[in-house]
């Protein structure tokens, strides 16, 4: 992958629609907000000091995001810490270096605003997938545990 040919910035509102279908290939057939509904969205998510939707363009064509939410931290010093979400590469584009590329951004940016870690979860128990995680840094130190409102997508 030439770095030349590809830019990673921070989604705008003009990228909405890009992303919104971007996102189709993460969860296929899931619901998608309504324009308005996605412009009130991206304002509400950018006042969160620090927080970003990155994305992965190779020419005009939208090949790579990733989410990262800083949180506001009263532990280790007043500290913030990251969460990455919403990790997606088109299919035509995966295995190119894209996913890594938009994942690290992010990871730099976290540690730009302070953070003192990063996280991110997976459902996936996929070799490739796992080995993607390790490949950018992320280790399996944790365990993680969630409640949800909405069934997860079925993965293995």
């Amino acid at each position: 992958m030439n770095p030349a040919s590809f830019q990673i910035r921070q989604a705008g509102e003009g990228d909405l629609a890009a992303l919104c279908d971007l996102y189709q290939f993460l969860l296929p057939g899931d619901a998608r907000p309504t324009p308005v509904q996605a412009a009130a969205i991206l304002r509400q998510f950018q006042r969160y000091e620090g927080s970003a939707i990155f994305l992965l363009e190779e020419g005009a064509r939208l090949c790579a995001s990733c989410t990262l939410v800083v949180v506001p931290n009263l532990t280790r010093g007043g500290t913030p810490y990251g969460l990455i979400e919403n990790v997606v590469t088109h299919p035509d584009a995966r295995r190119r270096g894209h996913g890594k590329a938009v994942l690290r951004a992010a990871v730099n940016s976290a540690w730009e605003t302070g953070c003192y870690k990063v996280m991110l979860m997976t459902g996936s128990r996929r070799p490739g997938t796992l080995a993607f995680y390790a490949d950018v840094g992320f280790e399996q130190s944790k365990t993680g545990f969630q409640i949800r409102r909405i069934a997860p997508r079925d993965e293995v």
